[in-house]
């Protein structure tokens, strides 16, 4: 830091201002205390032009019998100083030992300018300093906000930052502030090291932690940035993962950081002291508590006898415990765990102690920082409030749900001794962020071809926390729009209620013959019965209907038309020669399967269905995960009025584990059957199945299919289906961290079969009927109502493949390349597919 001058006159006065010590002001002058035996009124000013005499004079308070003392005259000359609104303050003695107080002004900053700041806007800096347009200037505030300043820019990653703060001379006693900012380069994190981690690879910590290495693409992201709270707050991080995973005398001894000049960037060094990996040995329940039954919290124990040793799950039993008891009268009691290590078998014994604490009451809860939200918001996550019994585990767990609002940037909970010694206050203290988010996402897939989305959204509407979103799509294959609205406490009750509105369109592409539109309404009910554990209710309506270009729809069997174009059927019925179609008829140009056809026919068609969804996931991250169990089973019933009536069941789990060298092991089994109520199934109502099931096969590639060998042979699905697969997910170890890519090898099998749609149309002389003939003829034959159909269950379609997966930021991307090892007569296969998107 420095200090440059740009002076406009009245340079004596400012070099005196900058050189005279502001604790000790030029000319002060000190006489005895007999000097002083008068009243505050016999004290005189002079030199002052915008500070009034009497606020002067206000400083000095006199002592007993209202008489000014040295003391009296000192504490006064101290108060002036301190005020900053002056840069000197003079006592003499006059006639008569009279008090005359000499003051020289600071002066008023008539404007207050940032210049050479690029990275950092000026209504940022100007509300981060002190010093303000039209307020007094003081010295040691501009070498206070100077300091500031350059906080500010270390913060943001650029240590390089020079601050120079310049004064302008301007007459009456003003001056212009200017803060000249020289910027510098970023910097950022140059490598990331971990010493005496035997565990777990430096790679593996590397995701544990938020400080990243710099890396071609940081300029899209911030984590590079060197901030000493983050990597402090990675030494915490970082332990919680060793305590995790058993090992319960682990230490993170220190983060040393050191700059590297050659690099312009810092090294971080991790050091760790892992100690052993602990198991658990026993799990005892006590309680002190009278008529209390301590084995009774056993089933809300998440510590289980040879698991290993992990004070995640210690600390959620311990809350349920506390909850569980409070539920059953004990307000006040305390659940204490605690622990025998036995060092040389590496186990820890587990104790819960259930003890009555003391009796203390929530006199009150304050919120402070929260100038959007609403309180009410803010208070629904507490499951207390004032004059109950202070409960820590409630009060953890209301922290963690406000934190997990994603409103604020920092959240913390505090107490303090209230108006008693059983009285306690809550103080909340946060800071809020923004909430809203406006993004332009691209992306490209096989399937859907190239894509682009526009959304706009809001997760705490009005500061009501109310979520909403809206978003167009328009791609190759795929456009719509979608309107989303969420209220997560329907009636100040912890239920969430969703509204979507949504109109999609799927056009006719290299895997079907056909487009689809869609327009429906979905309401929505999420309940949270577990930390890993949801409900949701919804009811689903919505209006389908099938579009074809003409030349796959131009059966026209009615001989008066002008668009006449027989099919064979109707052509062999009536005696009709195909000559001038080469024998074919409508056929020639190729056609759209019968359930195809049979859905153009039928129209729009409106389903109306009611349905639920049980989520089970116990994922150590949503995003990556490596460890843990995500179970979804949904099941949906049409048939609540509209035109179609199914009930359709479908079950998907995937189990991840970590196992060898951050090698991460995937096994996912999936399974859905249609069945079928009241009326006939569609063709649409069918599951279609292709890579989202075995990859390697396209979309709509696998299963029962239409084999008229003039048609499109189009997929028509199945009504039971079932797929396993067996992935490994690996780094590339010779790779940055933060260059996000990793590979993975896997095998897929799955089937889809029993296609229970129509198969058949009676009529024979209507327009574009494709007109039957009798079964008895061969069905692979031109002119049957359907060649159907390829449908074996007992073949099972293999593949086995690699990908590469980048978490790149564009958004994750992922590329496939698998070789079908079995499959059906008629499948289509797809070796290579690609899909991947971005926000910016």
């Amino acid at each position: 830091m420095k200090f440059g001058l740009r002076l406009r006159g009245g340079l004596l006065a400012t070099l005196i201002m900058f050189g005279a010590p502001v604790i000790a002001p030029v000319g002060a002058v000190f006489v005895s205390s007999s000097a002083f035996a008068q009243t505050v009124q016999s004290i005189s000013v002079e030199g002052n032009r915008r500070v009034e005499v009497e606020t002067i004079r206000s400083y000095f308070r006199p002592g007993p019998g209202g008489r000014l003392d040295q003391a009296a005259v000192d504490d006064g000359l101290k108060a002036l100083i301190e005020t900053g609104l002056f840069q000197d303050v003079r006592i003499n003695r006059g006639p008569g030992g009279q008090i005359i107080v000499s003051v020289v002004e600071n002066p008023v900053i008539g404007r207050l300018a940032f210049e050479g700041n690029k990275k950092i806007k000026d209504e940022q800096l100007s509300a981060e300093v002190q010093s303000k347009a039209r307020g007094t200037f003081s010295r040691a505030m501009v070498q206070s906000d100077t300091l500031r300043i350059a906080e500010i820019y270390r913060r943001s990653g650029r240590y390089d930052v020079r601050v120079t703060p310049e004064i302008i001379e301007q007459p009456n006693n003003r001056v212009d502030l200017i803060f000249v900012i020289e910027e510098g380069a970023k910097t950022g994190v140059k490598s990331i090291e971990f010493v005496g981690n035997n565990a777990f690879s430096s790679y593996r910590l590397r995701d544990v932690i938020k400080t990243r290495e710099s890396n071609l693409l940081s300029f899209l992201a911030s984590g590079d940035i060197y901030d000493p709270d983050r990597v402090e707050a990675d030494r915490d991080l970082i332990r919680r993962f060793y305590l995790k995973n058993g090992f319960a005398d682990v230490q993170v001894v220190a983060a040393l950081t050191e700059y590297d000049p050659e690099k312009k960037g810092f090294n971080v060094t991790f050091k760790i002291e892992e100690g052993a990996q602990y198991r658990v040995g026993a799990v005892d329940f006590r309680s002190s508590i009278p008529n209390f039954d301590p084995s009774s919290m056993r089933v809300y124990s998440r510590v289980n006898v040879g698991s290993l040793y992990n004070v995640e799950s210690v600390e959620k039993s311990v809350e349920e415990m506390q909850i569980e008891a409070s539920r059953r009268g004990y307000a006040f009691a305390v659940v204490r765990p605690g622990g025998d290590r036995n060092f040389e078998a590496h186990t820890v014994s587990v104790v819960f102690n259930i003890d009555e604490g003391p009796r203390t009451y929530i006199e009150r809860i304050n919120l402070r920082g929260n100038t959007r939200t609403r309180d009410y918001v803010i208070r629904r996550e507490f499951d207390i409030s004032e004059g109950d019994a202070y409960n820590r585990a409630l009060v953890d767990r209301a922290e963690r749900r406000l934190k997990n609002l994603d409103y604020f940037k920092s959240v913390k909970i505090t107490t303090e001794p209230g108006s008693s010694s059983d009285r306690v206050i809550l103080n909340v203290d946060m800071e809020e962020k923004s909430t809203g988010d406006f993004s332009i996402s691209g992306g490209y897939s096989t399937t859907d071809g190239a894509l682009a989305e526009v959304s706009v959204s809001e997760r705490n509407l009005l500061g009501r926390g109310l979520f909403a979103k809206a978003s167009v799509t328009y791609g190759q294959y795929a456009r719509g729009y979608s309107l989303s609205f969420v209220e997560p406490y329907l009636l100040d009750y912890r239920v969430a209620l969703g509204l979507d509105l949504y109109q999609r369109q799927q056009l006719a592409n290299s895997y079907i013959s056909y487009g689809t539109k869609t327009l429906g309404f979905s309401p929505r009910l999420g309940f949270s019965l577990r930390e890993d554990l949801a409900l949701q209710l919804r009811y689903s309506i919505y209006q389908q209907e099938i579009t074809l270009p003409g030349y796959l729809a131009n059966c026209n069997n009615d001989p008066l038309s002008a668009a006449f174009n027989p099919s064979p059927a109707y052509a062999a019925a009536n005696g009709i020669s195909l000559a001038s179609t080469n024998g074919l008829g409508c056929y020639s140009d190729g056609e759209a399967s019968l359930p195809v056809r049979k859905e153009l026919a039928n129209g729009k068609t409106l389903t109306s269905a009611l349905g639920y969804t049980l989520t089970y996931n116990t994922l150590d991250n949503n995003k990556n995960p490596t460890d843990g169990l995500l179970i979804d089973f949904r099941q949906d019933f049409a048939g609540v009025g509209g035109d179609v009536s199914y009930l359709k069941t479908v079950a998907d789990g995937k189990y991840y584990a970590p196992l060898v060298s951050d090698i991460v092991g995937i096994i996912r089994l999936q399974g859905g059957i249609l069945t079928k109520v009241g009326s006939d199934l569609r063709m649409l109502d069918h599951f279609q199945m292709g890579p989202n099931l075995v990859r390697g096969f396209a979309p709509n590639g696998i299963g029962p299919r239409d084999l008229n060998p003039f048609g499109t042979q189009d997929a028509l699905g199945g009504t039971k289906y079932w797929g396993a697969s067996l992935e490994l997910q690996m780094p590339f170890w010779f790779l940055p961290k933060e260059v996000g890519l990793k590979g993975a090898v896997y095998a897929d099998a799955g089937g889809l079969f029993d296609y229970q749609g129509p198969t058949s149309w009676t009529t024979t002389n209507e327009v574009n009927a494709p007109g039957c003939i009798p079964s008895t003829i061969n069905p692979s034959s031109a002119g049957t109502c359907t060649g159907l159909v390829f449908d074996d269950s007992k073949v099972v379609r293999t593949s086995v493949g690699v990908g590469l997966i980048w978490q790149s930021p564009f958004g994750p991307l992922r590329f496939d390349y698998a070789v079908p090892l079995t499959k059906g007569k008629y499948d289509r296969t797809q070796e290579f597919r690609f899909g991947g998107g971005t926000t910016f």
